[in-house]
């Protein structure tokens, strides 16, 4: 889409610091961290939600994060993944997006 944030960062059209990237996602630290580490994951391919995204796409999410969080450091002790379907469940980019959380105890965290 023309206009999306995150369409605009997979082109390359505003520079942010790529932490991994393949064929199919982008990963990259947010900018507003409600942990200490808490990396954004986006399909490369503008889906607006979870609902939106092809089968054969998200078939390749979980290896995607199992290689980002060993090179984050945090699959032996946990992380938590979260995406927001629309404005009333928080989602504020309509751009899927999965944020990757770490890096402390997340039981008070939802």
């Amino acid at each position: 889409m023309k206009d999306c944030l995150f369409c605009k960062i997979v082109q390359k059209e505003i520079p942010t610091e790529v932490l991994l990237e393949n064929d199919f996602f982008i990963a990259f630290n947010d900018i507003n961290p409600k942990a200490p580490i808490h990396v954004l994951v986006i399909p490369k391919k503008h889906f607006q939600d979870i609902s939106d995204i092809d089968g054969d796409v998200i078939a390749k999410f979980p290896e995607f994060v199992k290689t980002l969080s060993d090179k984050l450091g945090v699959t032996d002790n946990g992380y938590r993944i979260i995406t927001n379907k629309g404005k009333d469940a928080g989602q504020i980019i309509f751009h899927l997006h999965f944020h990757l959380l770490a890096g402390k105890n997340l039981g008070d965290l939802i």
